[in-house]
């Protein structure tokens, strides 16, 4: 942890500062230590470098599970492409420049796939998760000058509101308890009058009804991560060959390969077979593990923009998503 982020953190409770103890340093950061907040009588762990405001164990556990085994599959500098560059700047609707040398709160940093976008841009970014995937983020992008991470819920974020000009939550929101809730929140950190926000959430609508996954989930949903991401690594190598056929049906296979319960990129990057693999694995454990899967509809999501009295709202939607931005008034 840097210092610097002392600046930035506030009690969730009662909004004072924290207070540094017990600090070990290492490499210019805080390895280990606590933060404590004397008036509400409070004590979190730095651990590895990073805060810690959540019990070890909670709902997110699958992602941290995945993100911890697949931490370099969809990171660009790894893989060579520029798929999470493409999903980010068409998302946010931002450029580079735009983010140069300025604060950014990302919710739900994963891996890091898209703090690295930030990072590049020139940001200081303010990354976190409720998962212990924070780790996986510091193990890619290690103890950069310009990144800061903690392990945090979306619902007690231990952070300064209005005082990031950009905030932005991909592939997120839809996991979480209450969606709703979880927007609303991540705009009261919106620096005022101009400050930008940019999500992302599956859509509702009959072709998501209809994917096989909203039926599996009814059990997988429960079942023990390790199990499931056992199951689902030894069916891959027995899915995606099916999915590649019927894939070559003229027209109609693109939409009937998805009826085959496996996430499939094939096309969309020159990506070797391993890696296709391995996304393979992820993306189909990350479709049918996570305990909530809340998918909306436009209406829903504009009126979540409404009600944060944004200003300049854009909502509009793909096949199976809803992208959704706005500026602070």
């Amino acid at each position: 942890m840097k210092l610097k982020l002392l600046d930035y953190l506030v009690c969730f409770r009662c909004s004072r500062k924290f207070e540094l103890q017990d600090a070990v340093h290492e490499s210019g950061e805080v390895k280990q230590g606590k933060l404590s907040c004397r008036a509400c009588n409070l004590i979190f762990h730095i651990e590895n470098f990073i805060p810690r405001f959540v019990e070890k164990e909670n709902y997110s556990a699958n992602f941290g599970l995945q993100w911890n085994k697949f931490r370099r599959t969809q990171i660009d500098k790894f893989n060579g492409t520029t798929l999470s560059r493409d999903r980010f700047y068409r998302v946010s609707g931002w450029q580079p420049r735009d983010l140069k040398s300025q604060l950014v709160l990302e919710a739900g940093c994963g891996a890091g796939r898209f703090t690295q976008i930030c990072l590049d841009a020139g940001a200081e970014v303010v990354s976190f998760d409720l998962s212990n995937s924070v780790d996986a983020c510091l193990e890619n992008h290690g103890l950069t000058t310009n990144l800061h991470l903690i392990q945090a819920s979306i619902y007690d974020l231990p952070l300064r509101k209005e005082i990031f000009p950009y905030v932005f939550c991909l592939g997120v929101l839809q996991h979480t308890p209450n969606p709703k809730k979880s927007f609303l929140t991540l705009a009261q950190f919106l620096r005022g009058r101009g400050g930008s926000i940019a999500v992302d959430v599956y859509r509702l609508g009959l072709w998501d009804i209809m994917l096989p996954k909203r039926y599996l989930r009814l059990i997988t949903k429960w079942m023990d991560h390790e199990r499931l991401f056992d199951i689902v690594s030894r069916s891959v190598p027995y899915l995606l060959p099916i999915s590649d056929l019927i894939g070559k049906i003229s027209v109609a296979g693109f939409y009937l390969k998805r009826f085959v319960p496996v996430a499939n990129i094939r096309g969309y990057a020159p990506l070797n077979e391993d890696v296709i693999r391995e996304w393979a694995v992820l993306d189909t454990f990350d479709s049918l593990s996570p305990r909530y899967d809340n998918p909306q509809t436009i209406g829903i999501v504009r009126r979540w923009l409404l009600e944060a009295q944004l200003k300049d709202i854009e909502v509009f939607g793909r096949k199976t998503q809803i992208i959704a931005r706005g500026i602070k008034q």
